[in-house]
């Protein structure tokens, strides 16, 4: 058995902690059972932005006639851009690689990982491939193993074949009709890459509105929005899947309203149902580590599990699954981990977590919508702006984007803002700075001067028309 000071598994923001661990001097054991990097840089964050860009420059083209610019499309080159994609990623793959190959105090060690007993891992898996079931043990272990794409148990799915957020990054030829299962991050930006790039699509939901969690006014503009470009099927529930007689896949969804049941019929089918955990894969119950019932590792509010030296992060723990908020639980871990003194431990945070989706329109958002303050029974000030109040929004054709901003009224402190049109991951961004000063309230953004003319008015403005909140549904 091969003894660490640390192991570590999985090398998205679980790097983080290593990088660290072994610049203190500790012998760290780094885990990794696919390619280096973690889901962001393989077939997350990173890949699918490089999609995104150029379908958000196809619809800047086909958006242009509104200020009177009337630009023709000659030709998108699919192949080309998977291939640039590609490219990037595996050099990116590469130079990291080398890089963890390369460290001192550091082992890298590319094969699953299981556990078998208390702080005990074998490499290879139970069934003793790989390293043949070679055995580490370390006092200290930090969980970083992500998830992976959901497949529900729909009927025929399996055999009909799918792609999915993974497998997607790998196709080589655009299919020409596209049904995409689920209406969540995922299906929305891939809805939005896919039929910009030319393919017919549909995307199917089960929920009334698209994006589970996002501002409803928001949620419902995307909505109108995508489908201009495409079908945007919610309230239906995917109940069987099929090959036709001429080979295209059907897909059966039954109305959650009337019980009617549509189908639906295209080239391919995206699986985009949601997430789940990695954990029946690294049985973490052998060493006393507990998971919720959807597999899900549980921690208290240090981001420990309930096995004493033993830390999780990221995906692991299905709370917020973005890379961003990975990143800073690595940093709490850390602490937590090889800095912290008795009673000196940094709790989490999560009373400012971002989000961006990168659709078309983008939406962004941070903390609390209008709806959960007020399920909190807290008593608050709502402010929102139109893109279009500001003279650059103007200048953009920006008509339907908005900015939504909620405070705490007794306080003034600022408790979630949501953003929906161009640049909203930027807008939100300068919300969560204010979010994370000492009083968290909008004094900062109230008091600059603001360069005039540009897309930041709409986030002052929206901040300057507070009021109490109807209490009707949003619409």
């Amino acid at each position: 058995m091969d003894e660490f000071d640390l192991i570590v598994i999985g090398t998205g923001a679980g790097l983080n902690v290593a990088s660290q661990a072994r610049r203190q001097g500790l012998q760290v054991a780094l885990v990794e059972q696919g390619p280096a990097g973690g889901t962001c840089l393989n077939h997350g964050c990173v890949p699918s932005k490089m999609l995104i860009h150029p379908a958000d420059v196809v619809r800047s083209l086909q958006d242009a006639g509104a200020v009177g610019v009337h630009a023709s499309l000659d030709e998108i080159d699919f192949e080309r851009i998977m291939d640039r994609m590609r490219a990037v990623r595996a050099k990116t793959q590469g130079d990291l690689l080398q890089a963890l190959l390369s460290k001192e105090n550091l082992t890298y060690i590319q094969e699953r990982a299981e556990f078998v007993s208390d702080y005990t891992l074998q490499l290879g898996g139970s069934d003793g491939g790989g390293s043949g079931g070679r055995n580490i043990t370390a006092p200290r272990i930090v969980l970083a193993t992500g998830a992976r794409a959901l497949v529900p148990p729909i009927p025929g799915l399996s055999e009909a074949g799918f792609i999915d957020n993974v497998s997607l990054l790998e196709q080589k030829r655009l299919p020409e009709s596209l049904i995409i299962i689920g209406g969540g991050y995922i299906g929305c930006e891939f809805s939005h890459f896919f039929s910009a790039m030319g393919a017919d699509v549909v995307m199917i939901g089960r929920a009334k509105l698209l994006l589970s969690g996002v501002e409803p006014e928001a949620a419902s503009l995307v909505r109108r929005l995508l489908a201009q470009y495409m079908r945007v099927i919610t309230e239906h529930e995917v109940i069987s899947v099929q090959i036709g007689e001429n080979g295209k896949k059907i897909v059966n969804a039954r109305s959650m309203q009337d019980g009617k049941v549509s189908r639906f019929e295209a080239d391919e089918i995206l699986l985009a149902a949601g997430r789940r955990s990695n954990s029946d894969l690294l049985k973490p119950e052998k060493s006393g580590i507990e998971t919720d019932g959807r597999g899900w590792i549980k921690t208290d509010r240090y981001l420990e599990t309930s096995k004493s030296g033993i830390y999780a992060l990221g995906d692991a723990l299905g709370r917020h699954m973005f890379r961003h908020t990975a990143n800073y639980e690595s940093e709490v871990v850390a602490h937590n981990l090889l800095r912290a003194a008795d009673g000196e431990r940094e709790a989490v945070d999560y009373h400012a977590v971002p989000y961006a989706v990168f659709t078309h329109p983008q939406v962004a958002g941070v903390g609390m919508r209008e709806s959960d303050a007020l399920a909190e029974g807290r008593r608050i000030l709502v402010g929102r702006a139109d893109y279009m109040d500001t003279a650059l929004g103007v200048a953009m054709a920006a008509e339907h984007a908005f900015v939504k901003v909620v405070l705490e009224e007794e306080s003034g402190r600022i408790l979630g803002a949501t953003a929906v049109g161009p640049m909203a991951a930027e807008l939100v961004q300068q919300v969560v700075y204010l979010m994370n000063t000492d009083y968290q309230d909008m004094m900062p953004i109230i008091r600059s001067q603001v360069i005039h003319p540009t897309i930041n008015e709409v986030l002052v403005r929206a901040f300057s028309e507070l009021s109490h909140p109807e209490h009707g549904s949003p619409t």
